[in-house]
């Protein structure tokens, strides 16, 4: 038992500042929302830098823990603890909401307290499904986190809006409701919600094949993994800035942290059994879904499906069960956060100055916005997989570890390289280069001092993971290695 709450503090800073900042509900007192929500969004970030800087990597055991009895007729607790695979989503996701604020500081002009109220309690939420080791309060914060974003993207959205928002809704609806299916089978068997007792138990292997196909079902949509990640690119082109970061950065990381959580060490067997249908897919999302990206004609929808297909390498990495593939799979995830939530960004800023994402309005905007095509230039690298970014780290440890498995496997993932660059770099050039033929591309103003920090901040987390990732990594190999080898052990 921890001596500070840390992950409470984590989970309902935000949201209680979420709550209090709903009381500047008229966009008269906009001001007043603007600096609450900064507020405890820069408190809920900073509770979380402890975890890291107190975290003993030596160590697989959950840290941190929290542990209160809840519901004692179902022997449900109110049970947290992080170890190195959880805890670096928890300060990824609270920086990310620091982000997201800053970005839509000046944009949001309607409802800006609501607005606001939304992205801090998604943040407290979704470190609350990072943290959870009961299984009821992880579906409750799982569940729960879908509203406050089906709510950003339903209101604050584009013209389609509310068809993007419902699908997004139905799809993750749906499959989370096989997930508590499963989450009934396993409290009947263990007698108990705690995820630990989960991890012990001993199903016969007919068993852990359908509770597989069952997560498979919820985390497959959250990833999103093909084919079901048809409501990715509509939510993404529909939602604001601020939603399309937060949906990229931490939202799709909840379903592969879900495989890591509960399908490779609940059903250690089936997970095993079932791989080469994982890495079959996967393989999919990397290379069929990188050339569907290579077509696009909106930016937004180009970042989106190339998110897909990044994910794809995650899934990839799990699924191959060594440490150099799983270790790359996770730092991937990280490097993701930020350079996806960099390019949202970045087409964020063009769209509020000429509202359209339309690859064909642009054309030689390094001529009148130079400082943020050099900040467009590097994180079009990043997403590229360019040596020295973020970007080229966790794909390039999957890739070597891919080929340790299988040397064809690993060949069909590196194609992904060459396909990122592709989609990414002629997109920049089409945007970027050429003579200025739209007028009013020639009226566009350089980025502002806002815009140009938090660009700048990402752009020194994608260099700085980039050229010594350690810092992130060393804090996942001994809980990497700790899972592996309850996976590999199986229990039949």
């Amino acid at each position: 038992m921890t001596s500070v709450p840390y992950l409470s503090l984590s989970i309902w800073i935000p949201i209680f500042g979420g709550l209090l900042t709903l009381c500047a509900n008229s966009d008269r007192h906009a001001h007043v929302a603007r600096a609450m929500g900064l507020f405890f969004a820069l408190m809920g970030f900073l509770v979380t830098l402890p975890l890291y800087m107190q975290f003993d990597a030596s160590s697989s055991a959950m840290q941190f823990v929290e542990f209160t009895s809840w519901i004692r007729g179902f022997n449900a607790h109110y049970s947290l603890g992080v170890d190195g695979i959880s805890m670096p989503f928890v300060v990824l996701n609270s920086f990310i909401t620091v982000i997201v604020l800053l970005a839509g500081w000046a944009v949001i002009q309607k409802k800006v307290a609501q607005y606001i109220a939304a992205f801090l309690i998604m943040s407290g939420l979704m470190n609350g499904i990072f943290a959870a080791q009961d299984g009821l309060l992880f579906y409750v914060f799982f569940e729960a986190s879908l509203i406050p974003l089906y709510l950003a993207i339903g209101i604050w959205g584009g013209a389609n809006r509310v068809y993007a928002a419902f699908k997004f809704f139905l799809y993750t609806l749906a499959g989370s409701l096989l997930m508590l299916l499963a989450f009934v089978y396993l409290f009947q068997h263990s007698g108990s919600f705690a995820i630990a007792d989960w991890h012990a138990l001993k199903l016969d292997m007919h068993s852990q094949t359908l509770i597989f196909w069952a997560f498979l079902a919820s985390f497959a949509v959250k990833v999103p993994m093909w084919p079901v990640h048809t409501w990715l690119p509509d939510a993404h082109v529909e939602a604001p800035t601020g939603g399309s970061v937060v949906l990229a950065a931490i939202a799709l990381k909840l379903g592969a942290y879900g495989f890591l959580r509960f399908s490779l060490p609940v059903v250690p067997d089936a997970s095993q059994a079932m791989a080469p249908v994982m890495i079959a897919l996967s393989l999919i999302a990397v290379i069929y879904i990188g050339f569907v990206a290579i077509v696009q004609t909106d930016m937004k929808k180009l970042v989106a499906y190339s998110s897909i297909s990044h994910m794809g390498f995650v899934t990839l990495g799990f699924f191959i069960f060594n440490p150099l593939g799983m270790e790359g799979a996770l730092v991937q995830m990280i490097s993701h956060g930020f350079v996806s939530a960099a390019m949202f960004l970045c087409i964020g800023v063009l769209y509020d100055r000429m509202h359209s994402r339309q690859i064909a309005d642009y054309g030689g905007v390094v001529n009148v916005m130079p400082k943020f095509a050099a900040f467009f230039m590097l994180f079009a690298m990043a997403n590229a997989g360019l040596p020295a970014t973020s970007g080229f780290v966790g794909e390039f440890w999957v890739i070597l570890g891919a080929i340790k498995f299988n040397f064809w496997v690993g060949f069909a993932a590196a194609s992904t390289l060459i396909l990122g660059a592709a989609y990414t770099l002629w997109m920049y050039k089409r945007v970027m280069f050429g003579a200025v033929t739209n007028p009013n591309v020639a009226g566009l103003a350089d980025i502002n001092l806002r815009e140009g920090f938090f660009l700048a901040v990402l752009a020194l987390c994608v260099l700085a993971m980039g050229l010594y990732p350690f810092p992130i990594n060393d804090v996942m190999h001994a809980s990497v290695a700790d899972l592996l080898r309850h996976v590999t052990a199986g229990k039949l």
